[in-house]
């Protein structure tokens, strides 16, 4: 978000935006090709908001489960460069969660071809239908996802508070 806020001296909040795609939504299409631009070569992960309890969770999960980051490095904003987009996702990993298994990092944009007793993800279609559990972390694009039908794709919801996400799921499958 600071970054398109930047691009287009606006002052949006992650709670403002309903799609998964924020430059979709907000970028205006004949600025596109110069929003392209302004990403180029910018370190996603360099300047971080980390969410809300997230390291000190994943802390307390890794000494009870063996923990692999399955993450996306793709950008559709530039293809051709989002090879760097690994190098910088897995220094950010080594730096803010220092207790996990570089090892267990697995850079990917198709999650759901790895399967997992647990996983936890903020997109429905990252799902494996043959993982066991299923935990969709809230996020600003899913809050509107009805409860019976995550049920029934065997999808547990970590609430709809993308700022107690963490606490959530440590109540899940830690309590």
């Amino acid at each position: 978000m600071p970054a398109v806020n930047e691009f287009l001296g606006t002052n949006y909040e992650i709670d403002d935006i309903e799609d998964f795609y924020i430059d979709r939504t907000l970028i205006p299409p004949e600025r596109v090709e110069e929003w392209q631009k302004f990403m180029a070569g910018r370190n996603f992960y360099e300047n971080p908001d980390i969410l809300p309890d997230a390291i000190e969770v994943i802390e307390k999960l890794n000494q009870q489960y063996q923990i692999y980051i399955y993450s996306s490095c793709v950008t559709r904003l530039n293809i051709a460069g989002s090879g760097r987009m690994f190098a910088d996702k897995y220094d950010f990993l080594i730096k803010y969660l220092p207790f996990l298994d570089p090892e267990h990092f697995i850079f990917t944009s198709v999650k759901h071809l790895f399967t997992a007793d647990i996983q936890i993800d903020d997109r429905v279609e990252n799902f494996d239908n043959n993982v066991e559990m299923k935990i969709l972390f809230p996020s600003y694009h899913n809050k509107h996802f009805d409860e019976n039908e995550l049920r029934q794709k065997g999808i547990i919801c970590a609430g709809r508070e993308w700022r107690t996400g963490w606490k959530e799921i440590e109540k899940i499958l830690l309590n």
